[in-house]
């Protein structure tokens, strides 16, 4: 099969990034003929540069020739379109369309519902435009990039094309990356078809079974921000210290450094290369995911599943999905510190949970998130869009040559 792949990539490298560069190493190890199309915002550097970017986010012209000339060219069976925004704009799905190319999606977050693309700001999660074609309280709440005219220009080019109907008739399948964010975008203003959505988790190299007897500790890895838990997560450490460690960065770090240096059973080692973070993994007792947003899903989950690390996670978003209750981990409700303490206490005070979880976490794993069980799905996917774009060219030329 030969698969075209597009993404935009953003300033800075993300969770995105790297899912889009192992499916394609992916889809190559398999015997597929894929080439990668990409852009990059850090294209985007002179205010020339972010007006034209700003004024192209509807339908950018220069971006539809460049994947029209790549289509012409490559002859894929099948687009996989990761992220489109700003550079790529929908113009990629427009002339797939005419082209006669199959389209897949995968929905990384929420941008396509509410421009915040996080459903959180303001300190708290928010919902409120997910029904909504033009969400005008969004821009007067600044919520991209603290720019009115930014988030602006994400409702615009998001609205005009709900309007027009392109996510629906231009888009063969959506992939989401859990059954709530499936349920979240068939009830919300894209509107998908019956069977448009379809989910499918990422996937991570198996990084091997953990230490048998664990350091008593508890680990997180991540960015150190609000929507992350990390405030709730040192709430919970104050009211009843445990061994912690702490692997990331972001606005918060300061706040967890100074934390850190009062508190002896808090080690904060700051951003870590993935060895090292891999390293902690195998070591510690559970990963802690205290994330506050509907994450789309929780790729650190899945790494620590794959050492044999159980989670303990707020009950929202990936997580909620993810963990499950005293199989591969423990919930509790997201913000209550105090569940979180329990929680902990739970997991040190018994050893054969601990075991359990162990267990669950690493069969979770082998189950539904290797690569080859990524694979099946994901080529699963195209086939049936394919096949269905097939069947769909073969009923006009019937109808065609009966008239």
């Amino acid at each position: 099969m030969r698969i075209l792949i597009i993404h935009n990539h953003y300033k800075q490298v993300g969770g995105e990034d790297t899912v889009f560069f192992a499916e394609a190493e992916l889809l190559q190890k398999y015997g597929h003929q894929v080439e990668k199309l990409t852009f990059s915002n850090n294209e985007v550097v002179s205010a020339g540069d972010k007006l034209q970017a700003a004024l192209g986010v509807v339908y950018n012209p220069k971006s539809a020739r460049l994947i029209k000339q790549k289509i012409q060219s490559f002859r894929p069976d099948v687009a996989h379109v990761h992220n489109f925004f700003p550079l790529v704009s929908p113009a990629v799905f427009k002339v797939c369309q005419q082209l006669g190319v199959p389209v897949v999606m995968t929905l990384h977050n929420y941008r396509l519902v509410c421009p915040s693309a996080l459903l959180f700001y303001k300190g708290k999660v928010q919902t409120g435009n997910i029904h909504k074609t033009f969400p005008v309280g969004a821009i007067l709440d600044k919520v991209y990039r603290d720019s009115a005219f930014q988030t602006a220009s994400v409702v615009l080019a998001t609205g005009v094309h709900k309007l027009l109907g392109t996510w629906q008739n231009s888009v063969d399948r959506f992939i989401v990356l859990t059954p709530g964010a499936q349920e979240l975008f068939q009830n919300s203003s894209l509107r998908p078809r019956p069977g448009q959505l379809v989910v499918k988790p990422n996937f991570t190299a198996d990084l091997g079974v953990g230490e048998s007897q664990r350091q008593n500790n508890f680990l997180f890895v991540g960015r150190l921000t609000t929507e992350k838990g990390v405030e709730t997560l040192l709430q919970a450490h104050r009211l009843q210290p445990f061994p912690l460690k702490i692997i990331g960065d972001g606005p918060l770090a300061e706040t967890v450094a100074t934390y850190a240096s009062q508190n002896p059973s808090v080690e904060f080692l700051g951003f870590q290369k993935r060895d090292r973070v891999v390293a902690e993994l195998k070591q510690a007792t559970a990963l802690v995911f205290p994330s506050e947003w509907h994450e789309t899903f929780g790729m650190t989950i899945v790494e620590a599943f794959s050492t044999a690390t159980p989670a303990i996670a707020a009950r929202i978003g990936g997580a909620a999905h993810l963990v499950q209750e005293e199989y591969n981990g423990l919930l509790y409700t997201p913000g209550v510190a105090q569940e979180l303490v329990e929680k902990v206490q739970r997991l040190q005070q018994d050893e054969a949970l601990r075991a359990t979880l162990a267990a669950g976490a690493r069969q979770s794993y082998l189950a539904s998130y290797t690569p080859e069980a990524n694979y099946e799905m994901l080529h699963t996917i195209y086939k049936n869009v394919v096949e269905g774009k097939k069947s769909k060219s073969s009923l006009v030329n019937l109808g065609a040559s009966t008239n």
